[in-house]
């Protein structure tokens, strides 16, 4: 890795960016010109992407295992970082897990624990260490995108912990754009609707609906996501999308129940 390049461009971190949207949108944000730095559970996975990111972008990707759940984990992931790096311009909290689709007396302790610790405590965490270093590098501030999906708003049948978890980071998201101004930080959120990715797979043969029908559901590219995030995380510090839907046009939300 060349550290001159490092420090010349402006430094990524997305967390879940090893597959899916995650990928999608460090793909774009490479592909913009951005040094980008995935985080996940599987360093080998990890790998693998970085290498197909950069043989398609030509950009420099860094793969760095963390778990975004764990407070021990992520700082060692922003160790890596600020030593690597020595800033960061942009967090996008994409890292996220969904529940078992059972009614909600059935959902287990261990499972809410599991979703909240990836969906909000992971977010939380890595923000605070963003915060911690935005605020020192020079020159200070950078932007925070957090990905709340349309659940962040709407739920679907059978998803307490998923929707709950993802309603928190709207105020997480406001939260964090209000603190962050003093130091030139700002927060946005984007919330998708029916990316395709292994999460969304199931679309396919059909979910359940709130009328309690099974449907099939159209899904978008997650390369219009990454269209949008680059797009956000383009925008001078002073100014800053706070909220952004991106979806499958012919989804079942607007209306949904």
């Amino acid at each position: 890795m060349n550290e001159a390049r490092e420090t010349a461009a402006r430094i990524a971190l997305v967390t879940g960016g090893g597959t899916g949207v995650g990928k999608a949108v460090a793909t774009g944000l490479s592909r913009a010109g951005w040094y980008v730095v995935l985080s996940g559970r599987r360093q080998s996975v990890l790998d693998e992407a970085a290498a197909a990111i950069s043989a398609e972008t030509g950009g420099d990707v860094l793969g760095v295992a963390a778990d975004v759940g764990d407070p021990a984990s992520v700082r060692a992931l922003f160790r890596v970082i600020e030593d690597r790096c020595r800033r960061l311009d942009l967090l996008v909290n994409n890292a996220g897990i969904s529940n078992s689709a059972v009614p909600l007396e059935e959902i287990s302790y261990a499972e809410w624990s599991a979703v909240v610790a990836a969906n909000l405590t992971g977010a939380f965490l890595c923000t605070q260490e963003a915060f911690r270093l935005m605020k020192k590098q020079t020159p200070h501030g950078g932007r925070i995108v957090n990905n709340g999906s349309i659940s962040a708003t709407t739920p679907r049948p059978f998803s307490a912990p998923y929707t709950a978890t993802k309603h928190a980071i709207t105020g997480l998201t406001k939260s964090t754009a209000l603190d962050g101004r003093p130091f030139d930080i700002a927060c946005g959120q984007i919330d998708i609707g029916n990316a395709a990715s292994d999460m969304t797979a199931k679309m396919e043969k059909g979910v359940p609906q709130a009328n309690g029908e099974t449907a099939i559901e159209p899904t978008i590219d997650p390369a219009h996501v990454a269209d949008a995030v680059v797009y956000m995380a383009s925008l001078p510090l002073d100014a800053n999308v706070l909220s952004l839907t991106v979806m499958a046009t012919k989804m079942p939300f607007v209306g949904r129940g």
